[in-house]
């Protein structure tokens, strides 16, 4: 795991964009293709935003979501609407081209393994995603795989649901999704990230983020978040 400490988060934004950049550049060149995995919150933002300023061929990129709330679309609560806002329209990102996490089924484990088989059928058996970025809550969690939650043990299926945290159920990608990616970018940052952050350097295997193998990990942080 190599960390990279910028002067702001505007900066620590941009400069994981540009790395998620040059892997996917590197994945096209290599295989005509990537694919991509993006978290959900509001500190990705500037990343998003700088991603969709980049001149990709957006046709040869498949695009997942690492997390979802399980929420009426328009609710304010679907990371899919901000991810939309920030990144899909601005680049003109093909439709084809996306996978939202099918939140809204009624099965919700149907939807989880529609979305699993998806990804197998896409990034390969055991799937291989190009790119996962991930984020780091206060409390140690990321993607949304959260403390105490029964899902932290599921060691076979690619996505799966939580427990209630924070008023939403959630689906995510699980440690099995993210062990496979070739390249994880964690994007860190504020004042309140500090103890998470060290604990995720130090391999904490108490806190979520701290049992994610991550043998091609980048972590960008901003100053505040410096532990």
């Amino acid at each position: 795991m190599k960390l990279s400490i910028l002067d702001t988060a505007e900066a620590a934004a941009r400069t994981a964009a540009a790395q998620i950049a040059e892997r996917l550049q590197d994945a096209i060149a290599e295989r005509d293709r990537a694919t991509l995995a993006l978290s959900g919150g509001r500190s990705p933002l500037p990343m998003l935003q700088a991603l969709a300023r980049t001149p990709f061929n957006w046709t040869v990129i498949d695009i997942f979501q690492v997390d979802e709330r399980v929420a009426p679309s328009g609710s304010g609560d679907r990371n899919a609407d901000l991810l939309r806002q920030a990144l899909l329209e601005p680049a003109a990102v093909p439709v084809d081209r996306i996978h939202l996490m099918p939140v809204e089924e009624p099965d919700l484990n149907v939807a989880a393994a529609t979305y699993s088989d998806l990804i197998t059928r896409i990034a390969g058996q055991p799937p291989r995603i190009d790119v996962v970025h991930l984020g780091l809550g206060a409390d140690g969690h990321t993607a949304s795989l959260v403390p105490g939650d029964p899902l932290l043990n599921e060691t076979r299926a690619l996505v799966g649901l939580t427990r209630v945290y924070q008023g939403r159920q959630r689906m995510t990608l699980t440690y099995p999704s993210l062990s496979g990616a070739r390249s994880l970018v964690w994007l860190v940052t504020g004042a309140d990230k500090t103890d998470a952050l060290q604990r995720l350097l130090n391999h904490d295997a108490s806190t979520p983020a701290g049992r994610v193998e991550r043998p091609n990990a980048l972590v960008f942080a901003d100053a505040m978040a410096r532990p």
